[in-house]
C-alpha cells in the first residue's frame, strides 16, 4: 500500500504528533508498505542539521515544504502554501493519504487528496478549540469549523481517546472512529531505574515527582507550585517551550532538564516516585502511557485522554482540572505511602504491556483497508 503521511510535525520535533507520525511510517514500512512523509521545514540553521540528521534515521523519504515559526512559540512551524505537497502525492501515486493532526498543511493536503481523488485518513491529535481558548481567550468556534470541514472531506476521522471521539461527535463530525496510541514498553520500564541519577537529582533522599512535556501556557505546568512546597519532595521538569522563564519562577527549588528523549528520557521516568501531568486539553497524552509503562504512578486531570489511561486508585490519581490544590493534596497523599506508590506503578505497567505501537499500526492498517474498500464499492 502506498501512504501518504501529511503531518503538521515531524522529527526533530518532540511531541505527540511528531512521534505518532514516526512510529506511523516506521510500522507501515515495517509491514512492506510504502509510506511517504510530507511534513513543514525547519528554517534556523541549528535545527536545518538536526532535520537533515531525523530524516537520516526515518524509515522513509521525508518531504519538506518552506514554513514560518508560529509567533510566539518558534520551536512550533506552520507550512506555507507549496505546490510540492500535491506533486509529491502525485509522485508517489499514493493510494490513502493519512492527515496527521490537520490544521493548516493537513488542510491543503485533504484538499490536494480531494482533487486527486484519492481516501483519506484524519487523524485528530489536538484540542486546537483549548489552545484558542489559552492563547486568545477566544476562537472556539472558528477552530471547530475549521476542525469540523477538514474532518468531515476525510474519508474516516480516528479519534485517540472516548472523550475525543465524544467531542468529536458532539461538534457534527461524521464517521469517527477510535484509535488510541501505542507505548515502547520495551524502552520504558522499571528495569531503567538508576540510583546514581536519582542521588543527583534528589540528594538528600527527596521524593522524585515528575512532569514531563512541552512548557506552553495550555499545559499549565504552574499548576505545580504549589508540590514545590511540599517537604522532602523535588520536583523534575522535563522539555522545553515558551513558558520556560516564567515557570523558572514559578517552581522554586525545581530542578529544569531541557529536552531529553530516548533513552535517557526512559531513564528519567524510571528514576521518578510520581509522574504528574497537569495539561487539561490532552486528546490522549502519551508521556502519561510512557510513566505507566516505566512503573510509575500518575496523577492527571480527570480530563480528555487521561481518563482512557489511568484507573482512579489503582494505577494512579485522577484529580479535577487546573485545581492546584487537588495536585498537591494527591502528590502529598502518594509521598507518605510507598505501598501504595509501588502498587500503583505495578498495576501501570501491566495495563499498558499490550499497547504496542504495533497493534497500534495493525488496527491503522485495517481501517486503511475498510475506507479503500467503500471507495471500491462507491465506484462500482
Amino acid at each position: 500500500m502506498r501512504v501518504v503521511i501529511v503531518t503538521e510535525s515531524f522529527p526533530p520535533d518532540v511531541n505527540g504528533v511528531a512521534h505518532c507520525a514516526l512510529q506511523t511510517a516506521a510500522h507501515l514500512a515495517a509491514r512492506g508498505h510504502e509510506p511517504l512523509v510530507i511534513a513543514p521545514a525547519a528554517a534556523p540553521a541549528a535545527e536545518a542539521a538536526a532535520e537533515a540528521d531525523a530524516e537520516a534515521d526515518a524509515p522513509c523519504p521525508v518531504v519538506r515544504v518552506p514554513s514560518v515559526p508560529l509567533p510566539g512559540y518558534p520551536q512550533v512551524r506552520l507550512a506555507l502554501p507549496s505546490r510540492r505537497l500535491t506533486a509529491a502525492l502525485a509522485a508517489h501515486r499514493a493510494e490513502v493519504v493519512h492527515l496527521a493532526s490537520p490544521f493548516v498543511l493537513g488542510v491543503r493536503g485533504m484538499a490536494a487528496a480531494a482533487r486527486l481523488r484519492i481516501p483519506a485518513v484524519a487523524v485528530y491529535q489536538t484540542d486546537l478549540a483549548g489552545y484558542a481558548r489559552t492563547y486568545m481567550g477566544a476562537g472556539e468556534t472558528t477552530a471547530w469549523r475549521r476542525l469540523r470541514a477538514v474532518h468531515s472531506a476525510a474519508d474516516l476521522t480516528l479519534a485517540p481517546s472516548t472523550a475525543a471521539l465524544r467531542d468529536l461527535a458532539a461538534h457534527g463530525i461524521p464517521r469517527v472512529r477510535l484509535w488510541p496510541r501505542g507505548v515502547d514498553a520495551t524502552r520504558f520500564g522499571p528495569w531503567r531505574r538508576d540510583e546514581a541519577l536519582r542521588r543527583e537529582l534528589a540528594p538528600r533522599g527527596e521524593l522524585l515527582v515528575g512532569y514531563v512535556g512541552r512548557l506552553a501556557p495550555e499545559k499549565h505546568v504552574e499548576l505545580l507550585s504549589g508540590v514545590c512546597g511540599l517537604a522532602d519532595v523535588r520536583l523534575v521538569v522535563v522539555g522545553d517551550g515558551p513558558s520556560e522563564p516564567s515557570l523558572r519562577a514559578a517552581l522554586p527549588g525545581a530542578v529544569f532538564l531541557g529536552r531529553r528523549t530516548g533513552d535517557e528520557l526512559a531513564r528519567i521516568f524510571a528514576s521518578l516516585d510520581v509522574f504528574a501531568h497537569t495539561g487539561p486539553y490532552e486528546t490522549f497524552c502519551q508521556t502519561v502511557q510512557e510513566a505507566m509503562a516505566s512503573g510509575v504512578p500518575v496523577i492527571a486531570p480527570a480530563a480528555g485522554g487521561p481518563m482512557d489511561l489511568v484507573e482512579h486508585g489503582r494505577t494512579g490519581l485522577l484529580v479535577p482540572p487546573r485545581d492546584a490544590e487537588a495536585l498537591r493534596t494527591a502528590v502529598w497523599a502518594l509521598s507518605g505511602d510507598p505501598g501504595l506508590r509501588e502498587a500503583y506503578g505495578r498495576a501501570g505497567r501491566a495495563a499498558v504491556e499490550g499497547r504496542s505501537w504495533a497493534a497500534v499500526g495493525d488496527a491503522l492498517l485495517g481501517y486503511y483497508t475498510e475506507v479503500l474498500a467503500a471507495r471500491s464499492a462507491v465506484a462500482a
